[in-house]
C-alpha cells in the first residue's frame, strides 16, 4: 500500500481507516513544554507503585521501608536509561545539555531496569529488605510500567519496523522522514525499507507483550516456589519477546553487526531459563521456603504493623487535642460573651 508524503504531525493506520494528529507534547506550563511521553511513563510508575505496595505483605516486605528503595530506584532507572541509550549514540550529542535531555525520548529500557535493580537493591541491603522477595515484587511492576511507557513512543512516533501489509501496519511523517534519512545506514545492515509503506507498531507489540506478562505473573505469584523466580520469568517473558521484536526494529543500536538489545535478550531469558529450571530442582529436592512464610518476614510484618497501629494512635491523640483545644477556646469565648 503506498502512502502519500505526511506532515510531522499526522499517523495513520490505513488497514483501520485510522488518520491521527499527534502533537508530542500535551501543553505547556509558563512555557515549559510536558511530553505526552513523560505523562506515558508517570501513568507507568504510578499504576506499578499502586499495584505493588497493596502486595507487600504477601512478599513478607514493610512497605514503609521499601519506600525508599522505590525512590531511588526510580532515581536508578533514569540515570540508567539515559546513560545506556548515550553510550551507544555518542556521536548524536555536542554537550552535557543535550545528555540531560530527556523528554523528547532517548531512553533504553535494559539500563533503566540495570539502574533500578543495581541502585534499588544498595537501599534494600542498607534497609534489611530481603532482595529477592523486592526484586520479584518490583518485576510485576516492571511490566505494568512498560505496558504504560511504551505509549510514549508513539507519540514520539519512534520504536516501529520495517515494512508490513499486516492491517495494523502503520505510518507517520517522522516515521517516513527518519526512513529516507537513514536509508544509506539501513542499508549496510541488509535492511530495506520503502518510508511510503506501512510500517510494523513495534511499540504496540511490546505494549502487548508486557501486559500479557503482568496478566501471567499477577497470577502465578501465589504459586513461585522460590524467592527470585517471579524476576526470572520476568526476563525469559520480556527477552523472548524483545528479541523478536527488536528483529523488526529500524532504529536498534548496533555494536558491529549486531542488534545490542536482541543480544541482551537472549542471553537474558537464556540465563533466566536455566535458573528457573535450577531453582526448581533445589526446591523440590530441599523443600525451599519462601521469605513470605519465614518467623523472620512474620516479624518484619508485626513490627510494621504495630508501627502503624501506634501512627493511628498518635493521629487519634493529635485530632482529640486539637478539639479540647478549639472547645477550651470556644468556651473563653462564650464566657467572654456574657461578660
Amino acid at each position: 500500500m503506498q502512502l502519500d508524503p505526511l506532515s510531522n504531525d499526522h499517523v495513520v493506520f490505513p488497514g483501520f481507516g485510522i488518520d491521527l494528529r499527534v502533537d508530542p507534547t500535551a501543553f505547556s506550563i509558563f512555557g515549559f513544554e510536558i511530553k505526552w511521553y513523560g505523562i506515558c511513563i508517570a501513568i507507568g510508575l504510578f499504576l506499578a507503585m499502586t499495584y505493588c505496595f497493596k502486595r507487600t505483605k504477601a512478599f513478607g516486605i514493610d512497605g514503609d521501608s521499601l519506600s525508599e528503595a522505590v525512590f531511588w530506584g526510580l532515581v536508578g532507572a533514569i540515570i540508567g536509561a539515559r546513560g545506556y541509550y548515550v553510550l551507544f549514540h555518542l556521536e548524536s550529542y555536542n554537550d552535557i545539555k543535550q545528555i540531560l535531555s530527556i523528554r523528547d525520548g532517548g531512553l533504553a529500557i535494559y539500563g533503566g531496569i540495570i539502574g533500578a535493580l543495581i541502585f534499588a537493591c544498595i537501599v534494600c541491603r542498607i534497609k534489611k529488605i530481603h532482595i529477592l522477595s523486592a526484586v520479584d515484587l518490583a518485576s510485576i511492576g516492571f511490566f505494568i510500567g512498560q505496558a504504560c511507557g511504551r505509549w510514549g513512543n508513539f507519540f514520539n512516533q519512534e520504536c516501529f519496523g520495517t515494512n508490513t501489509d499486516l492491517p495494523w501496519g502503520m505510518s507517520s511523517g517522522r516515521v517516513q522522514s527518519y526512513l529516507k534519512y537513514s536509508a544509506s545506514l539501513l542499508s549496510q545492515h541488509g535492511i530495506t525499507v520503502d518510508p511510503y509503506q506501512p510500517v510494523h507498531p513495534c511499540f504496540l507489540y511490546e505494549s502487548i507483550w508486557c501486559l500479557l506478562g503482568f496478566l501471567i505473573l499477577h497470577f502465578f505469584y501465589k504459586h513461585r516456589k522460590f524467592d527470585g523466580e517471579l524476576i526470572c520469568i520476568y526476563c525469559a517473558w520480556y527477552g523472548m519477546g524483545r528479541a523478536f521484536i527488536e528483529g523488526l526494529r529500524t532504529d536498534s543500536l548496533y555494536a558491529g553487526t549486531f542488534r545490542i538489545s536482541q543480544v541482551v535478550a537472549v542471553i537474558t531469558a537464556a540465563a533466566a531459563v536455566v535458573i528457573i529450571v535450577f531453582g526448581h530442582i533445589r526446591a523440590k529436592k530441599k523443600g525451599v521456603r519462601l521469605f513470605c512464610d519465614t518467623d523472620e518476614a512474620m516479624a518484619v510484618l508485626a513490627a510494621a504493623e504495630q508501627r502503624e497501629a501506634e501512627e493511628k494512635q498518635r493521629s487519634v491523640n493529635r485530632r482529640k487535642k486539637q478539639l479540647d483545644s478549639d472547645q477550651h477556646i470556644l468556651g473563653d469565648e462564650e464566657d467572654k460573651g456574657d461578660e
